[in-house]
């Protein structure tokens, strides 16, 4: 059978389906363990007050007629006031117009693209970094450069030549600040403060992808990239930071909402961009998520960080107990994800096909959260959905895997 298909645009060869997304099917297969997507615990999502909530606003018939409406492509004002409200806790004064809704993290992460990214351009990125960021801005054709916060970037000339030497110039630097997808990892204070100065030197912004960072289970909290800018320049409107936060990893992800708090003019512009998208994220989902996080955001904040710590530690506690020599694993003071390094020369694509039928435990390859060719030996174990005893018993049935 033959498909008609028309002439595409150059940009849509460089589109990848999503490996997570793909192996998020395998949670339909009776059997697999699944340590693949970052998936919240359903079990934690405030279903009773959620009804309760949808009951509340299409109840009342005004308020029900205001919810079924189009609306402002801003967001719904009293939401984006808690938003306000919510930053001060993370150190940034702001006022509703630094913040604009989108529909999940992720859309905001593709509007930065579109409004950043010409082709040719350099994202700066870690390597490895969060592959729905990856798949966002590579729609628009960038060249990536590697950020490397802890171990020592390059100059500022160095990027700038390599960007000019690709076509085009740097743009901005993408970060996942605390506890990282992939890595787990959180970036020190002298990081973040190093990572800022580079982007003063080089005229970018920094995109601070902040999905994860209430889910701190121990340690010392770090400032966000936005409290620390604004410190050096002032105020949010001179800052260069676009803090990108979302309600999927504390509240629920059905709702699809997040949103992007940045300078004035960097929001007039994402507006613009919000409104040739969809117009508004659905007013009624944004109404109903105002008055589960005025009722229940930080008892959903405990209840998540009491869960996952206690699954974080008996999945680090089967690593060391069950993988054999030779393997190592970082060791996340918070989020979701376990970032695991095979021996040399072992290959997380052909591991994760045998794990799947010899062990029923599914994970993410490595090598999709890089730019480049790199990082076949690693992969990422996310925490979140099995409960203690299956991360036990996957974890020993993978390391047997390994060891022979």
């Amino acid at each position: 059978m033959s498909f008609y298909e028309p002439a595409y645009a150059g940009r849509v060869d460089r589109m990848k389906a999503s490996e997570i997304r793909e192996l998020l099917k395998l949670l339909e297969q009776p059997g697999i363990t699944s340590f693949a997507g970052g998936i919240p615990d359903p079990k934690l999502f405030p279903i009773a007050e959620t009804q309760a909530a949808y009951a509340e606003v299409l109840g009342n018939v005004t308020l029900g007629s205001q919810a079924l409406q189009y609306s402002v492509s801003e967001g719904y004002l009293p939401l984006r006031q808690w938003i306000v409200s919510h930053m001060m806790t993370r150190g940034v004064p702001c006022t509703v117009d630094n913040i604009v809704i989108t529909s999940g993290s992720q859309q905001g992460l593709e509007f930065l693209g579109r409004l950043l990214l010409s082709p040719k351009d350099t994202a700066l990125v870690e390597m490895p970094t969060y592959l729905g960021a990856l798949q966002a801005f590579s729609a628009f054709e960038p060249h990536y450069d590697e950020l490397r916060p802890e171990g020592g970037n390059h100059t500022p000339e160095a990027y700038a030549a390599s960007a000019a030497a690709a076509g085009g110039r740097v743009k901005f630097a993408y970060v996942v600040p605390d506890f990282a997808n992939p890595t787990g990892l959180t970036l020190s204070r002298a990081a973040r403060e190093n990572l800022l100065t580079l982007a003063r030197e080089l005229e970018v912004p920094v995109l601070e992808d902040s999905a994860y960072a209430a889910l701190r289970f121990e340690g010392t909290p770090m400032p966000s990239l936005q409290s620390l800018d604004i410190r050096c320049m002032g105020s949010i409107d001179a800052s260069r930071v676009v803090y990108c936060g979302t309600f999927s990893k504390t509240v629920t992800p059905g709702l699809r909402l997040g949103w992007l708090c940045a300078s004035r003019e960097i929001i007039r512009r994402l507006v613009l961009v919000k409104q040739a998208t969809d117009l508004n994220s659905p007013l009624l989902n944004q109404m109903v998520m105002h008055r589960l996080v005025e009722d229940v955001y930080d008892r959903q904040v405990e209840k998540a960080i009491a869960q996952y710590r206690g699954r974080r530690d008996v999945m680090l506690r089967a690593l060391e107990t069950y993988m054999p020599t030779g393997v190592t694993w970082t060791r996340p003071e918070g989020g979701l994800f376990i970032w695991v390094t095979l021996p040399d020369g072992t290959d997380g694509a052909a591991l994760l096909e045998r794990a799947i039928a010899e062990a029923k435990v599914a994970f993410v390859p490595g090598a999709a959260f890089f730019a480049s060719q790199r990082g076949r030996n690693t992969i990422r174990l996310s925490f979140s959905l099995p409960d203690e005893e299956e991360i036990t018993t996957a974890i020993q049935r993978l390391s047997h895997l390994l060891a022979h």
